[in-house]
């Protein structure tokens, strides 16, 4: 037990830094949206709107986060990268976007809507625009993945060397 109370600064520390980074990359996307929604729209309030991104970003990585502690979508270690990168997309997006659901539905019965009246309309409402805002997700979800996936087979180290250093592996610094 002591062991492990000495350890949780650090395990805060490394799973806080995760969050942010997981929640960088969300930003990142939603923060593009907002601008692009904003530009086509003539709407000024840009700003405000990212305020929402970040909110956004920050719950989307904690779902992440969230998902990757309890394991989920893992069951292609074993086979080529192609089949992790694609399921977890497909599984996350589809996992993204019920939370979201999920959580508007929450907020709006609690106060005071009906379920009905608390379904976000995402991607213009209905179904199709449900199902477009999830395969839009599924997209931006493949390079997060991709980055993820070659990180666990090379290791962290390996491929921040060979993305941030000219390409040389670690081992031969």
């Amino acid at each position: 037990m002591a062991e492990f109370l000495g350890n949780l600064p650090a395990m805060i520390f490394h799973e806080t830094k995760r969050l942010l980074g997981i929640a960088l990359y969300f930003f990142l996307l939603i923060g593009l949206f907002t601008v692009f929604k904003a530009a086509t729209l003539g709407d000024e309030h840009i700003l405000y709107h990212q305020g929402f991104a970040i909110i956004n970003a920050l719950v989307l990585a904690k779902v992440v986060l969230l998902a990757e502690l309890a394991h989920v979508a893992e069951n292609f270690k074993d086979r080529p990268l192609i089949y992790p990168i694609v399921f977890k997309s497909a599984v996350f997006s589809a996992l993204l976007s019920a939370f979201y659901i999920a959580e508007e539905v929450l907020v709006g019965v609690r106060n005071g809507s009906t379920i009905a009246e608390s379904v976000p309309e995402m991607g213009g409402g209905g179904w199709r625009g449900t199902a477009v805002v999830a395969v839009i997700l599924f997209f931006g979800l493949i390079p997060f993945f991709f980055y993820r996936e070659l990180a666990r087979v090379l290791g962290q180290d390996e491929l921040r060397s060979l993305v941030f250093k000219r390409g040389k592996p670690a081992a031969s610094k």
